[in-house]
């Protein structure tokens, strides 16, 4: 579960760069369905953070994954 989080995470990634930010994957805890990713760069302190987290980075997951049912930024 955790490459495939990893090669979703991998697929949004340019487009987060291309904005000076990025992400990195901090934990998945599979029992739960949860992915907990670090946003990093311009993304950190981004007030669009949680809108990127939400629209883009879970909904990517989510595709390709979807027994994740949280995404959370830590």
């Amino acid at each position: 579960m955790r490459e495939r989080v990893e090669e979703a995470l991998n697929g949004i990634r340019p487009a987060l760069q291309a904005d000076g930010g990025n992400v990195e994957l901090v934990d998945v805890d599979e029992a739960q369905g949860i992915v907990r990713v670090q946003l990093q760069g311009a993304c950190s302190g981004c007030p669009s953070a949680q809108i990127t987290l939400a629209m883009g980075i879970e909904r990517a997951i989510k595709e390709r994954v979807p027994e994740i049912k949280q995404v959370l930024s830590v």
